[in-house]
C-alpha cells in the first residue's frame, strides 16, 4: 500500500495571512474581531493575534454575508446570531455547488 502524506495545516495563522486569504486589509479583520464576538483569537503577551481553523470559518461566513451578499454589518450580525445554524449549512452548500460545477467547466474544456 502506497503511503500518502497529509497535507499539513497550521494551527493558528497570523493576521496578515488571515489578511491575504480573503484580499483585505489587515485593519479589516481587526475591526471585524471588534464587531463580532464570534471571533476570539488567541493573543501572546506582545498582543499577535493568532487565528484557529474556526476563526478562519467565521471570517468565511462574514465576508460572504457582507461582501459577497452586501449585508450591512448590523444585519449579519443579526443575521449569524438568529439562524447561525442554517447559515452555516447555506454556506457549506454553496461551496459544493461551486466545487462541482468548476469540476464540470474542468470537463467541458477537455471535451
Amino acid at each position: 500500500m502506497p503511503y500518502k502524506e497529509k497535507k499539513v495545516e497550521k494551527l493558528y495563522y497570523s493576521i496578515g495571512e488571515i489578511a491575504d486569504m480573503f484580499n483585505v486589509n489587515t485593519s479589516l479583520i481587526r475591526y471585524w474581531e471588534k464587531e463580532f464576538d464570534i471571533i476570539k483569537p488567541k493573543k501572546n503577551k506582545k498582543g499577535n493575534r493568532f487565528f484557529t481553523i474556526d476563526d478562519i470559518n467565521n471570517f468565511y461566513l462574514i465576508h460572504e454575508l457582507v461582501k459577497g451578499r452586501g449585508m450591512t454589518l448590523r444585519g449579519a450580525k443579526k443575521k449569524l446570531k438568529e439562524n447561525r445554524e442554517d447559515t452555516i449549512k447555506n454556506f457549506e452548500l454553496v461551496k459544493i455547488l461551486k466545487d462541482v460545477r468548476g469540476q464540470l467547466l474542468e470537463i467541458k474544456e477537455g471535451l
